[in-house]
């Protein structure tokens, strides 16, 4: 199959359909699936009739928040971009930047141009925007798979199984903070945390500290709710889905800060995902992240995804804005 042919809606085994029940979201991962059911709007073409450049069009899950979920934003940008290449160049590298937020109540248009179609590499640059402006630009590779030198960073050891740790729900039961529903059931992937997570109270100094600092590092174990179609370039975006959930939490666990703290506020500026293999997302996968930086009221999240087996699958860094509660952060 073609990126041509990939790029018609429900291409990925989702019904032709936007209008989803908010109640069928409850662990489920049809809100992923939603989200990544781009409808394709007539290409276009230079002079010569050469398609120069592709238009799609997404919806969005609807979050407490109001507004676009940003692992969304970029897996919708890697679907497009992705449905313009052939499946035999797989997507392995993507820069972009957050421009400004995207309301969850409108259509995001995504604009892919297609740069380059090399004899081994292709490169797409894709934007979304709605009302005409812009909310998110960025930048992809796609490759022939080849032969070569190979090493990865080993996954870490003592992390625990994902069985013997408690899910986001049982961790948010009891609370009545405005996102726990969302949180602990509505992200379309089962997520366990280690240590605890930083929903509702921050990481515990007498547990967790490190010579006086709190640690700013983590492991989340993350798994989508249903099994989905086998379709690699689903599992490739998916993997762009899921990073965004917890990219800033290891700084928040350094400085003592939980998500549900008055008067936090956090915002992504911009992402980067590297996809060295590939691998299922409705099977467990080992978020390894931490946050070597914060400064001048931002913080940066560096991740390592590896499947059960401890197979490095893809690296992702993201920086974002991180304004603490009180004076100075």
């Amino acid at each position: 199959m073609t990126g041509t042919e990939a790029g018609e809606s429900g291409a990925f085994g989702v019904a032709d359909d936007w209008s989803v029940d908010h109640a069928a979201l409850r662990d489920s991962s049809l809100g992923l699936l939603g989200s990544l059911d781009l409808r394709r709007v007539v290409p276009g073409a230079d002079a010569g009739g050469s398609r120069t450049h592709d238009v799609f069009e997404a919806r969005h899950q609807r979050i407490p928040s109001g507004r676009a979920y940003g692992g969304e934003i970029v897996a919708q940008a890697t679907d497009a971009v992705t449905r313009t290449v052939d499946a035999e160049r797989p997507i392995h590298s993507l820069h972009g930047y957050f421009l400004r937020a995207a309301d969850v109540t409108l259509v995001t248009t995504w604009e892919v141009e297609r740069l380059r179609d090399g004899r081994t590499v292709s490169s797409r640059a894709v934007r979304g925007h709605q009302d005409g402006r812009v909310v998110f630009q960025g930048l992809a590779s796609f490759q022939v798979l080849g032969k070569g030198a190979e090493h990865a960073a080993p996954m870490p050891s003592g992390v625990p199984e994902p069985e013997s740790l408690p899910t986001s729900a049982e961790m948010l039961a009891g609370t009545n903070v405005r996102d726990s529903e969302y949180w602990g059931h509505e992200r379309s992937f089962d997520m366990r945390h280690w240590p605890s997570p930083v929903y509702v109270q921050a990481a515990e100094r007498e547990s967790t500290e490190i010579d006086g600092n709190l640690p700013q590092h983590q492991v989340v174990w993350l798994r989508a709710y249903d099994r989905l179609p086998d379709d690699p370039r689903l599992h490739r975006t998916a993997l762009a889905y899921l990073c965004d959930y917890t990219m800033l939490e290891p700084a928040l666990r350094r400085h003592g800060t939980a998500w549900a703290d008055e008067g936090l506020m956090t915002a992504s500026l911009d992402h980067a995902m590297w996809w060295h293999r590939d691998a299922r997302v409705d099977e467990w996968i080992a978020f390894v992240q931490e946050s070597p930086a914060a400064s001048g009221g931002r913080g940066i999240g560096y991740g390592r995804l590896y499947t059960r087996d401890g197979d490095l699958i893809a690296t992702v860094m993201q920086e974002g804005v991180l304004s603490l509660p009180g004076a100075g952060g």
